[in-house]
Parts: C-alpha cells; structure tokens; sequence
C-alpha cells in the first residue's frame, strides 16, 4: 500500500538553521530516500518551497478566488513529504521516525496517511 509522509516544521526554526546543521537534516533525508530506494519503495520525496511562496485557490459560489499565502496560521508548516510503497502501516510508521523534522532546536512532526486509491473512469 502506499502512503504518503507529510513532514511538518516550523518555517522560522528552518530558517535559523545553521549551515551545519542544514547539512546534517539533508545527509539524515539522503540517508533515508537511498535506502527507500534500495529497497524499491521510494516513489518521490521533495522538499516544498516556504509557505510565502504558496497561493491559495478557494471556489465558493462558483467564483474562483486566488490568494498569496498559506491557508491557515498554524505552528508548524508543511516543508515537504515521501511517498513510500509499504508493506503496511507499521513499516510506514517505522520511516517516518526516522525523518529529521527537527531544525534549530525546533521540533516538527510526520503524518503518516494511507493513500487512497482510485478506479480509473470506465
């Protein structure tokens, strides 16, 4: 089944992040995307732009409205994410703890959710 790691930081942690340990977080990613990889279940990984680079589509009474900015404040943003092919959830779990959410002292978090899939249109 495949499934879909949101990793979840705070973006001014990210951002104050020395470059020694803006290293250490990439080698920890490469560690875990080359052995995803080797073991065939790696299906993408990227990191997302911050969220000032985000816009926002809303459709409410058939009006499209387009806004610059996340959608919500929140503590934490979405900085990226996996997309894994696991046995189950256990084994998705067991990856996602091995994701460094953690940037300059700050602590972040991986959902982990069950991708679900779709009939192609008969």
């Amino acid at each position: 089944m495949r499934y879909m790691l949101l990793i979840y930081s705070n973006e001014q942690s990210s951002e104050a992040a020395s470059q020694e340990e803006q290293d250490r977080i990439a080698t920890e990613h490469g560690a875990v995307m080359a052995e995803t990889s080797r073991r065939g279940i790696l299906k993408g990984a990227e990191p997302l732009q911050p969220t000032s680079t985000a816009t926002t589509v809303r459709v409410q009474n058939s009006k499209v409205m387009i806004t610059d900015g996340p959608f919500a404040e929140t503590k934490e943003q979405l900085a990226g994410y996996y997309l894994l092919d696991c046995k189950d959830l256990d084994e998705a779990l067991e990856w996602a703890a091995r994701i460094p959410t953690a940037c300059a002292g700050g602590t972040g978090c991986v959902e982990v959710r069950p991708i679900r899939e779709m009939r192609a249109p008969a």
